[in-house]
This record gives C-alpha cells, sequence and structure tokens, in this order.
C-alpha cells in the first residue's frame, strides 16, 4: 500500500509537472504521499497543510524543513477551531514557534486562519469578522509571516447563485486587511477584474462600507447595492440569510 500511495504521487505530480512551470502545491494528509510529492518536485513546492495539531507537527512540519518548501500552517489544535482572535494568535504562535525549532523560517509559513461558511447557524458571521480581524493583524504580531485562505469556504452551503458575490467581496475586504493569497476560481472573471484594479469604483465602495460610512442606496446601482449589502453581511452588520440581497 505504500508503495502504491508513493508510485501515485510521483506519477501526479510529475504529470503536471509536464503540463506547467509553476511551483504545486500539494495537498494531502498522507506523510507517506506527502514526502514522495515533495522530493519529486523540480521547483521549490508548497507543502498544504500542517496545523497546531500534534499528529499534523510532528509529521508535517519536519518535511517541510527537510525539502526547504514553503508550508501552510492552519490555526487549528486538537482542542479544535480557536474560538476568537486572541487565541487564533496564541495558537498560530505556539506553532510556528515549533516550526522555527525545526529550522523553518518565517518567510517560507503561510498561515491559514480556516474559514468558516457564514450560513453557519450563530458561528458563520462571528468567524467571518474575527477572520478579518486576525488577518489585518497576523503580520505585525510574526513578521516575514504570510497569509492564505480557501476563499470559497465562506460561501459553501449558500445557494449556487449566491456564492459569487460572498466570494468576491469578502476577497476584497481580506485584501484591505493584508491577506497575501487564496485559493481561489482563477474562471471567475469578476473576482480576477476586482483583485486586479478592474473595477476601482467597487472597491472603494467595499472600503467605504467597512468604514462604516451610512450609503445611500438609492444613489448606487443594482450591482453597487448587491456589493454594499454584501459587504455589511460579512461584516455583521446584517444577520445572514439566504434573502440578504432582497432585503
Amino acid at each position: 500500500m505504500k508503495k502504491d500511495t508513493e508510485e501515485t504521487m510521483q506519477w501526479l505530480v510529475n504529470a503536471v509537472q509536464e503540463a506547467t512551470d509553476l511551483p504545486l502545491s500539494i495537498d494531502t494528509l498522507n506523510p507517506v504521499a506527502m514526502e514522495a510529492g515533495l522530493k519529486t518536485c523540480k521547483r521549490k513546492p508548497l507543502l498544504n497543510s500542517a496545523s497546531g495539531k500534534s499528529l499534523s507537527k510532528e509529521q508535517m512540519l519536519p518535511l517541510a524543513q527537510k525539502y526547504s518548501c514553503d508550508v501552510v500552517i492552519s490555526v487549528m489544535t486538537d482542542k479544535g477551531m480557536p474560538p476568537d482572535v486572541e487565541s487564533k494568535i496564541e495558537s498560530i504562535m505556539d506553532t510556528v514557534a515549533y516550526a522555527n525549532e525545526l529550522g523553518i523560517p518565517n518567510e517560507n509559513i503561510w498561515v491559514d486562519p480556516i474559514l468558516l461558511p457564514i450560513s453557519t447557524a450563530g458561528e458563520g458571521q462571528r468567524f467571518t469578522v474575527i477572520n478579518l480581524e486576525f488577518i489585518n493583524i497576523l503580520e505585525d504580531v510574526l513578521p516575514e509571516i504570510k497569509s492564505t485562505v480557501g476563499l470559497s469556504n465562506t460561501s459553501n452551503g449558500v445557494p449556487d447563485e449566491l456564492r459569487p458575490p460572498l466570494n468576491r467581496t469578502y476577497m476584497v475586504m481580506l485584501e484591505r486587511n493584508r491577506l497575501h493569497s487564496a485559493i481561489a476560481d482563477p474562471l471567475d472573471k469578476e473576482l480576477i477584474s476586482l483583485t486586479k484594479g478592474g473595477m476601482p469604483e467597487i472597491v472603494e465602495l467595499i472600503y467605504r462600507t467597512m468604514d462604516g460610512e451610512d450609503i445611500a442606496l438609492s444613489s448606487l446601482s443594482q450591482k453597487e447595492i448587491e456589493y454594499v449589502k454584501t459587504a455589511k453581511v460579512l461584516m455583521g452588520e446584517t444577520l445572514y440569510s439566504d434573502a440578504w440581497l432582497e432585503s
């Protein structure tokens, strides 16, 4: 079984490397498969991911050190998801210290706060706000550390037609709070445009909403109204429901 796991990962990495010159992100919970993938990469890869859980720290972080690769470290611990900004910071500081002791420098570390679906009853909106604050202060607490998120996690469980507004708006909000990267849909042209400077008026509107400005919706286009309403939901100012755009 171990040999099959290694051979499968090596085949997969080689197949992808034939199609692109970009560095690869190796995503697996299996340490045997992870090492097989890392040692097959021709360019410096990204180990995705480790966490503050004991088993993950002991199995994955030594591989990141051995292969001198970048590594995503999530805030998850043996106790589960840290419930607030302070405990998230405490968790990641402990795990980063462990990584540093192994010889992994901060500049090789990407921190994932773990985005929860906004539709999760009672917790979704709270964590949406917590993660905005966490991302904003992370680099002050841990210099040279970078941040990353699985963007679409925010809209998991939301009706399909409503997922893009949430993903796009939250991406702008996270970027303003110094997010470095995201796993996101490269085929979402509007999302790409927002992040590449193609929609500055919308970005500015989201910023104004974040700053607490009372924006007159009657002066806005329908698209602009949707972005303002979505930003307010993501900030926790409006209670989430699948009808937030209709309210």
